[in-house]
């Protein structure tokens, strides 16, 4: 060693192993059965070092044979290997104010079990939790207690110290011990995460933000938040309370009674467009369409003044955070697609001189439970193969 220098550090050779497991693992979820040869080629790893991550993930019930490649190969390296899905399940929960959704999938993330229930001020959190979560392991034929990982997106402030919801505006019930309630029957197992964080998460793994490390997600409903991501993590403020946008002051007022559901309706209303909270996608989403197809110009109209009030809060944020990228999420966001993200975009260009590209979400299905099966299986993947994390 060089004096004044450090001792350089490797792995392991169990650290490497679990790594290279890990990345095999994670290859084959993605990318589906994979011959050993194929996993050389991904990998660069070494035929012997292949031939024993496929061995131990066999053994460990992970992955199975499933075939072969080509119709005239055979032996080992012909062989194609697959994730054994139905080894582990887990569950992603959304809360929202008028329901609670559970989704139980299998090891590749894959919708095996759902179910809903409606909110009830008289049933406590944890219980309509359960609720919904008897509901989909039902469906999917599962025992009650075979989710090996259950992650709940609840609207609100979740404390990072105890992990337990701390304030929710729409659900005033909802904060009464939610977390030790589920974790009297789920133990370690149960996390819970905001909703609009786990939507962000979903974005940066499946959306139009793959591939960034630093971007905004704007979710526009009948509330609206900020999921944060700064080099690649999530950022979620001292208290939880990173991303409340909708109590940043704007235009004598909040941005929330600037921009929220409520100031999304009365702003139709005054350029003749009839809609309701209940349903917001369906009055942006007809609007762009009139404005599009049409050229109706108080459709038009709307979505300018519209675009007019989101970038007032946006440019908050991007005067902030300088986060060059912004997608517009919920309910208003996804809707408005590329026609509202566009005239939100020309108007912070108005505001700042910071670029800033502004994008609507594409993430399909429901972008709450997706994000909250995705932390389910980064959590148990970290388990299985002893890459311990942290929330």
């Amino acid at each position: 060693m060089k004096r004044g220098g450090t001792i350089p550090r490797t792995a392991s050779p169990h650290t490497a192993r679990l790594i290279n497991d890990r990345l095999a693992f994670d290859l084959l979820l993605e990318r589906g059965p994979l011959t050993r040869t194929q996993l050389r080629t991904l990998t660069g790893l070494s035929g012997p070092t292949v031939a024993d991550l496929v061995q131990r993930l066999e053994s460990a019930g992970l992955v199975a044979p499933v075939g072969e490649a080509g119709a005239e190969r055979r032996g080992p390296n012909a062989r194609l290997y697959g994730v054994v899905a139905d080894r582990a399940h887990v569950a992603g929960v959304e809360v929202r104010p008028d329901q609670v959704r559970a989704v139980v999938t299998d090891l590749t993330g894959q919708p095996v079990g759902t179910a809903v229930v409606a909110q009830d001020a008289r049933v406590t959190p944890d219980r309509l939790v359960c609720r919904a979560l008897d509901g989909a392991l039902a469906d999917a034929g599962r025992p009650a207690d075979s989710p090996a990982m259950v992650v709940v997106g609840t609207p609100g402030l979740v404390d990072p110290v105890t992990g337990d919801v701390a304030f929710v505006v729409s659900l005033p019930t909802w904060h009464g011990n939610l977390l030790p309630g589920l974790r009297e029957r789920f133990g370690t197992r149960v996390l819970l995460e905001n909703e609009v964080n786990l939507v962000g998460l979903a974005e940066h793994r499946l959306g139009v933000a793959r591939g960034r490390d630093t971007f905004a997600l704007l979710s526009l409903g009948d509330g609206i938040g900020v999921a944060v991501v700064l080099g690649g993590r999530l950022h979620r403020g001292a208290s939880g309370g990173a991303g409340e946008v909708s109590y940043v002051p704007a235009d004598g007022g909040t941005y929330q009674r600037v921009a929220g559901g409520a100031a999304v309706v009365e702003t139709a209303r005054r350029h003749g467009l009839a809609g309701s909270v209940d349903d917001l996608a369906g009055l942006v989403g007809g609007a762009v369409a009139r404005a599009g197809e049409d050229h109706d110009t108080a459709a038009e109209a709307f979505l300018d003044d519209l675009a007019d009030r989101i970038s007032t809060g946006a440019a908050a944020v991007c005067a902030v955070l300088d986060p060059g990228y912004v997608v517009l999420a919920g309910a208003v966001g996804r809707a408005g697609g590329p026609a509202l993200a566009d005239r939100v975009a020309r108007r912070l260009a108005d505001r700042l001189p910071l670029p800033t590209e502004v994008a609507a979400s594409d993430v399909s299905g429901n972008p709450v439970v997706r994000g909250a099966v995705l932390v389910a299986l980064d959590h148990l993947h970290r388990e299985t193969f002893g890459l311990t994390g942290t929330r």
